[in-house]
């Protein structure tokens, strides 16, 4: 892979971890607050989308959705797979 395809693919790793772990961050506090909480879907989007680390991190320094089973399996399932995918592209197979 190309250098530049590199660097594009670890700006968008990062962007998209940022905003699943803000995510968390914002949903945790509006439920605290009692205000309009955020969808499941919506914080599983950018896990699905590159960013199971932020998310799995988000979950638990927030200490949010850790009783939800398809949370706290499926960001660490998500983010097996995202790192083998990534050590696939690494290494050619």
């Amino acid at each position: 892979m190309r250098k530049e395809l590199w660097q594009l693919l670890t700006a968008y790793i990062l962007a998209v971890n940022l905003a699943a772990f803000i995510l968390m961050g914002a949903d945790k506090r509006r439920a605290r607050n009692g205000a309009r909480r955020l969808s499941e879907r919506t914080l599983f989007l950018p896990a699905v989308l590159g960013g199971a680390l932020g998310g799995t991190f988000g979950m638990h320094i927030f200490h949010h959705k850790t009783r939800h089973w398809y949370f706290r399996f499926g960001f660490p399932l998500l983010l097996l797979a995202q790192i083998l995918g990534i050590c696939r592209l690494a290494t050619g197979i």
